[in-house]
């Protein structure tokens, strides 16, 4: 027993310094996390956690995330020496240029992390994400003799992450929804990046949790490995509601002269320190990345236990699929995330129609007829359902399992469990875009998330890592403009359309009408390689008669000729969204005048950057220099489509109070304001 346990502190020692090694080689990286959290972090992969890293991608596989990301170098230690495919010469390239071991976790580059993990309390909203998305395919798929999904969530988690805003949000909402299966380990030093946290927080984590409906565990003792066994042993034996384990750590633990200071939180120990650490810790100064024998020996049998936990699961899944042959297809293929066969079919198509209705409103439509074609799709709005539209009617809420409470008003009907597709993130919009991100990076879920616009600001690192991860989540903004009207300059988005365009990998589609509506929706479904925002309007918009207009299957191009008078255009009027109809009415005003004008409908810039320039000089010719563009929103970057000689119209400054028709008229967005700057340009 006692040979077995030096081995064990022998296997946080390996993590510990293979970690240190790889910061100091780097001369760059945080090692005083991996030095006081590695004995945590070896007992929940050695004991705990199930996983196979033969086939990172097991369906049923128990998921591990750092929300404290600047500690990757423990996260690489760990799947390094799991058996992952991340070689030694990655960690000794540590934040390099085209390493796998970058300076915080990327799940689309590293085998074996699960979600990229950036900005504080980003990680531990994933991880409810992950937590929820386990428990609706649990309900869905899981029948009587047959459990194919039962797996837990697990994150590690620093005090920077609970201070952090969103951890409030998100924590919050796991409480409410008593997700059982989600265990937050809490690395507590008392330490951040620039001092203690007494200097800026006193709050009783413990009963700030307790008040949310979390059960909360104190480990005392970071390096107490069997008293960390134990407590991890009473969080999974809890499946009422989330758990927290707080373990009081030393940041920098072994470093004699850093342990326990800031200076151990982001900067390399030097040499001389390393060196200490390692006499201090019983561990030989050289060679670097060492690792003992019997420590290799000890990581073999856990990778081989985490593969014999796949086989056995895979033996249950043969026989479900035996006994629920249909079932079992569906769950291959929402696991392997393919869209069903012929699922567009189910989109409508809207009639003409002069007064039209708001995009916003078609695509309330729209998502009835997709959630019947795609039971992967779940999502919800920051509390404003009745607003972006954007429910699920008669698929259920995703709530708690039991009895619906009295005073419960809102429903959309259908279940009240975790089976429901309707998700009450509740006015969260921080935690809302990434917990959308872990059920998205979770698997088998095709999540959305919905608010107005202008508070997209309050998503954008989760958008932001989002595209970074190629995380296929949806962001619905209604509300797109000054529009808005009497909500005012606070609520009338300026400037988010074009910081949105700014973020790489960021699909952004302004839809024109119902049936452009139509086609952005199908594009972000089909989208596989990252997120997508829709941009909608609250005020209606003319649905166009499209035998008189282009196909809105033009969408897919990001911009297309909607409408011209003449093949050889003089003028062109280039707009998106709800500045469309504008555009198209002044055009055939101009064209009764003589003027050959071609309206250009450009929902998406993105999309038609990546035309051929072909295309893209078929829609835009390069001898039509007489050009306006019309968006109500900042005009930055629309001078690339209009050039030196053309016009861009739209709101560079913040909006006011009023109606919104004669917000519209008083920033010179109407038919007539375009008519005569399009005049002027053309010296008529």
């Amino acid at each position: 027993m006692e040979n077995r346990e030096a081995i064990e502190r022998q296997c946080v020692n390996a993590l510990r310094f293979l970690a240190v090694d790889a910061v100091e080689r780097a001369n760059s990286g945080h090692p005083g996390l991996p030095l006081g959290a590695a004995p945590v972090a070896h007992v929940l992969w050695s004991r705990f956690l199930r996983h196979d890293p033969r086939d990172p991608r097991w369906p049923d596989r128990d998921r591990f995330l750092l929300s404290a990301g600047h500690g990757s170098a423990l996260l690489y230690a760990l799947v390094h020496r799991h058996g992952y495919d991340l070689p030694l010469a990655e960690l000794r390239a540590f934040r390099q240029w085209g390493s796998k071991a970058p300076g915080h976790p990327e799940s689309h580059l590293t085998p074996g992390v699960e979600v990229t993990t950036g900005p504080l309390g980003q990680g531990i909203a994933n991880a409810v994400g992950l937590a929820i998305a386990e428990r609706h395919l649990a309900g869905v798929f899981n029948r009587p003799g047959h459990e194919i999904v039962n797996h837990r969530t697990f994150a590690l988690a620093g005090d920077g992450d609970f201070m952090e805003g969103i951890s409030y949000e998100a924590c919050a909402l796991a409480g409410h929804l008593r997700l059982g299966r989600l265990v937050v380990v809490y690395d507590s030093n008392d330490i951040c990046l620039a001092g203690t946290t007494s200097l800026s927080t006193s709050e009783d984590a413990a009963a700030r949790f307790a008040a949310a409906e979390w059960s909360v565990e104190t480990v005392r003792d970071g390096n107490d490995l069997r008293a960390m066994e134990a407590a991890l042993r009473s969080a999974v034996a809890t499946d009422d509601r989330p758990h927290l384990l707080i373990v009081k750590t030393t940041i920098g633990y072994g470093a004699p002269t850093r342990q326990n200071t800031y200076s151990a939180h982001g900067s390399p120990l030097g040499k001389e320190e390393v060196a200490a650490a390692k006499r201090a810790l019983g561990w030989p100064e050289a060679p670097e990345f060492f690792v003992p024998d019997d420590v290799r020996t000890r990581f073999a049998e856990i990778a081989r236990a985490g593969a014999d936990a796949h086989k056995e699961w895979q033996g249950r899944f043969d026989a479900y699929r035996s006994a629920q042959p249909e079932l079992a297809s569906e769950f291959d293929r929402r696991a392997n995330g393919r869209l069903p066969s012929g699922w567009g079919r189910e989109l409508p198509t809207f009639d003409a129609d002069p007064k039209g209705l708001p995009t916003r409103k078609a695509s309330e439509t729209i998502l009835q007829a997709a959630a019947t074609a795609l039971p992967e799709l779940l999502g919800g709005s920051a509390d404003l359902n009745p607003s972006t539209l954007t429910w699920l009617k008669g698929r259920g809420d995703f709530e708690h399992p039991g009895t619906r409470p009295a005073d419960v008003q809102g429903a959309v009907g259908g279940p009240w469990d975790y089976t429901g597709r309707n998700l009450h993130f509740g006015v969260r919009e921080h935690a809302m875009g990434a917990v959308a991100n872990g059920l998205a990076a979770h698997g088998g879920i095709l999540p959305y998330a919905s608010t107005f616009l202008v508070f997209s600001d309050y998503l954008r690192p989760a958008i932001r890592v989002a595209a970074l991860a190629g995380y296929r989540t949806i962001f619905v903004f209604t509300h797109d403009s000054i529009g808005v009207g009497e909500d005012g300059p606070t609520h009338q988005p300026i400037e988010q359309i074009a910081s949105l365009r700014l973020i790489p990998n960021l699909l952004v589609l302004r839809p024109a009408d119902a049936n452009e509506t139509v086609e952005a929706w199908r594009l972000a479904i089909e989208r596989a390689g990252g997120p997508t925002v829709l941009a909608l309007s609250r005020q209606a918009l003319p649905t166009f008669d499209r035998t008189e207009v282009a196909a809105a299957t033009g969408v897919r191009h990001g911009a297309y000729v909607l409408w011209e008078s003449h093949p050889s255009p003089h003028l062109l009027l280039i707009a998106s969204g709800s500045e469309v109809s504008l555009a198209l009415d002044a055009a055939r005003r101009l064209a009764a005048d003589g003027v050959r004008t071609r309206v250009v409908s450009m929902p998406s810039w993105e999309l038609f950057e990546q035309e051929a320039e072909t295309y893209r000089t078929s829609v835009l010719p390069a001898d039509v220099t007489a050009r306006v563009s019309i968006e109500a929103g900042r005009t930055t970057g629309w001078e690339r489509y209009v050039g030196p000689r053309g016009v861009a119209i739209g709101v560079d400054r913040f909006g006011s109070s009023a109606p919104g028709p004669e917000v519209f008229s008083h920033f010179g967005i109407t038919v007539e304001a375009i008519v005569q700057r399009a005049r002027g340009i053309l010296k008529i």
